[in-house]
Order: structure tokens, then sequence, then C-alpha cells
């Protein structure tokens, strides 16, 4: 607190008030040189972070074996990631140290606390700084497991087998799902076997109205959708029902002249196929999540063990350059 003081002009003996101020009562934090090392510690690592994003893009190809791998890759960016925590939070830390105003009359031991509070604020106001810029980067790091793994329960059994007839997907998928989809019942619908009294028969116009199935196939479209939603609803469900079954061999034998036996065998055929590839795939989301969802692990853990690092290193930089500033 300021406090007034009487003392006398030599020149004229009059009173005068004096104003001396109070060292003891300053305030212990000194917000100039803490905002100065945060700025400069979170440019630093904006930096840092750009060269560490353009020198592993240069480590990567498209082409096979060529370029790091992703277990490189990874380590690399764990490493780059540490590294730049170190070196911008010590430099930060380091300035407020060096600038902060020294205090006069103060016990070593409480200059040596407020140095090591002062780089530790700098380095949490520097994090808090980087960590907006980067919100989006970090989101979806951290969120990548989560997302991974919702992504299986919502349709990974059928997606890409026989999903066609299922809405809720991007233009991509649907395309991909409506081609594999648009396979296996076509793959249901092919044209029996020809034979040689096939052969003879068709030569002779008359004889179309001695085989039914040949004039519905001339007349009648193949019913792809209804046959894509029965075959998805089916996979879905675990079980190709006995009146699914039969309707189905009712079409097949309509359409390609396939006997309702040889039809049957067919529908039976073609549905363990598609039920064995929805099955695979569905193994396979569940693998990528699952990997998703370590490597979501791996990286949060070690984006807290470096942020532990910066926080340490702020800490005994600034304390190092108190040392420096009060030599």
């Amino acid at each position: 607190m300021a406090q007034a003081i009487l003392s006398t002009d030599p020149s004229s003996g009059r009173p005068t008030n004096l104003t001396h101020v109070d060292a003891t009562n300053k305030s212990a934090i000194s917000w100039a040189a803490i905002l100065l090392g945060a700025v400069a510690a979170a440019v630093i690592s904006l930096i840092l972070f750009i060269l560490g994003t353009g020198l592993g893009l240069s480590s990567i190809s498209p082409w096979s074996h060529d370029g790091v791998t992703a277990t490189t890759f990874g380590i690399a960016a764990i490493i780059w990631i540490t590294v730049t925590q170190a070196l911008a939070s010590g430099l930060g830390g380091y300035l407020t140290g060096r600038l902060r105003v020294r205090w006069q009359d103060t016990d070593p031991d409480e200059v040596y606390f407020r140095d090591t509070a002062h780089g530790f604020i700098s380095w949490s106001v520097a994090t808090l700084v980087t960590a907006t810029l980067l919100t989006s980067v970090v989101g979806s790091i951290v969120s990548t497991g989560v997302q991974a793994t919702a992504s299986v329960a919502g349709g990974a059994a059928t997606a890409g087998v026989v999903a066609a007839a299922h809405t809720g997907m991007g233009e991509e998928a649907g395309e991909q799902a409506s081609s594999a989809s648009a396979y296996f019942v076509d793959s249901l619908f092919r044209p029996a076997p020809a034979n040689t009294a096939t052969d003879s028969v068709d030569h002779d116009p008359s004889s179309h109205a001695a085989h039914p199935a040949i004039a519905n196939t001339q007349q009648e479209s193949v019913p792809s959708a209804e046959v894509s939603r029965i075959i998805a609803t089916s996979v879905a469900n675990g079980s190709l029902s006995a009146e699914d079954s039969a309707y189905l061999a009712q079409l097949v034998s309509q359409h390609t002249g396939l006997s309702q036996q040889e039809a049957q065998a067919r529908v039976n055929q073609i549905y363990t196929t598609v039920q064995d590839k929805a099955k695979e795939v569905e193994l396979k989301a569940k693998e990528a999540a699952d990997t998703a969802r370590k490597a979501s692990v791996g990286i949060s853990l070690w984006l807290f063990v470096s942020l532990l690092i910066g926080a340490f290193s702020a800490s005994l930089a600034a304390t190092w350059g108190g040392r420096c500033r009060d030599a």
C-alpha cells in the first residue's frame, strides 16, 4: 500500500507529502511476462507442428513398398509431438522467468517457487491457446475410436453386400452396395445352361409356347429390387425363411427355365454365399474398429505424457531464466 510521509522542502521550509510504495505488497504474479512467454511458446508450437506435418507427408508414398510404414510413422509422430512440447514450453518458460520483474528483499526459496509457478502458468496459457487453434485436429484424434466402434453397429454386417435397399448410406457406399447386391441378384437369374434339345427348339419361334419359362423371360422383367430386399432382410435376421426361400425359387424358375428343385438349390447356394460374405465384411469392420480404438487410446496416452513433459520443461526453464535474471 502507498504510505504518505511528511517532509520539509529545503527551499521554502514548507511540509511536503511524499508517497512511498511498499515493495512487499506488490503482486507476486507478473502477467506481462506470463503472456509473453505463452505467446512465444504457442508460436513455436505452431511452427514446429507445421514443420512436422510437412516432414510426415513427405515420408508417405501411395506406391507399395515405398515410404515409411504406419508403425514407423506413428512412432515418429509421437516423438515429434514430445520434442515440440519440450522445446516450445521450455522456451516460453525461460522467457517468462527471464523477463519477470525482480522481487527485492524476497527469500530465495520464495523466488524459486514463484519462478516455477510463472513457468507453469505460462505453459498452461500456451496450451489453452494451442488447443483452441487445433481443436478440430485433437477432437478428431480422440473421437476416432468411438466413431469407428459405433459404425460397426450401424450396419457393417450387410454393408457392401446386399444393402442396396437400405438408406442412410453415403453416395459412394450406396453405389458399392448396389453393385454388390446386383451381382448376387444377377447370379440368381442367370439362364439355365443350354442343351441340345433346347437349342433345336429355340430355332423354331413357334416352340416358345411350349416353354412358358422362356416366354416369361422375354415378357417380364426381373424383380431385382424385391429380391435384394428379401436377401438383405434375411441376412440381417440371420436366416432365410421357408416362405421367402420358396418364393425366390419360384421366381428363379420362372425367369431362368430351371426346374423348381434346381432353382431351390441355386437360391440356397447364393444365400449361403451372401451370408458368408456378410460375415466376412462384419469381421473386417470389427477388426478395423478395434484397431482404431487401440490407436486412439495410444495416442491419447502419449499426448498426456507429452503435455506433462511440456509442463516440467516450462517450469524448469523458468527457474533457470530466473537465476540468470538475478545473477
